[in-house]
C-alpha cells in the first residue's frame, strides 16, 4: 500500500491491515484515527508514539498475536493472516537443529510461566542459536525490565511489518 492508499482506505480495512503489523486493538484503532499521514516517516513516528503511550494490557494483547519462536506449526494454524510475514521473520529458527528447537520450546515455557506472556524477540536476521542465547539471558531479568525489553522488541517487529505493508 502507498501512504495515499493507507489514508484513503476505510476504517475497518485499515484497522485489519494495522492489526497485521501489531496485534493491539487500541494501537490499530489509534493508527486509523491518526490518518492522514504525510509520509512513511510520519507513519512510523506516529506508530512509535502511539505504541509507547499504550497501557500494559495493550502491549500484552499484541504479544498474543505472535507464535512462539520456532513453533512453525502453530504459526500456520493460529496466525494465518500474518504467517508469511512471521515465517520469514523466524526463518533462522526453521534452520535450527532439533536440540536447539527443543531447548527454545522448553525455555519458552519457563519464560511464559515467569512473565505471563511468550518470549518476544525481533527474530529478523537472527539464528535460532542467537535467539536461544537472548532467551537464556533475558530469563534473569526482573518483570518490569523484561516487559520494557519485550515492548521494544514488539516495536521493532511493528516497524518491519509497517515497511512490508508499504512495500
Amino acid at each position: 500500500m502507498t501512504i495515499e492508499e493507507i489514508n484513503k482506505t476505510d476504517d475497518e480495512l485499515i484497522i485489519e491491515q494495522f492489526m497485521m503489523c501489531c496485534g493491539s486493538t487500541n494501537w490499530a484503532q489509534a493508527m486509523a484515527d491518526a490518518r492522514p499521514f504525510d509520509s512513511a516517516e510520519d507513519l512510523h513516528t506516529t506508530a512509535v508514539a502511539i505504541w509507547q503511550g499504550l497501557e500494559d494490557s495493550d502491549w500484552l494483547e499484541a504479544f498474543t498475536h505472535h507464535p512462539k519462536i520456532g513453533d512453525i506449526e502453530n504459526l500456520r494454524k493460529k496466525f494465518a493472516s500474518t504467517a508469511e510475514w512471521a515465517e520469514g521473520e523466524q526463518s533462522g529458527a526453521a534452520q535450527a537443529s532439533e536440540a536447539v528447537l527443543k531447548k527454545l520450546a522448553d525455555l519458552n515455557k519457563v519464560y511464559e510461566k515467569k512473565y505471563g506472556y511468550i518470549f518476544i524477540v525481533c527474530a529478523t536476521g537472527k539464528t535460532a542459536e542467537e535467539m536461544l542465547a537472548l532467551l537464556e539471558n533475558r530469563l534473569d531479568n526482573p518483570k518490569e525490565k523484561e516487559l520494557k525489553i519485550a515492548v521494544g522488541e514488539q516495536q521493532k517487529i511493528t516497524t518491519i511489518r509497517l515497511n512490508k505493508l508499504l512495500a
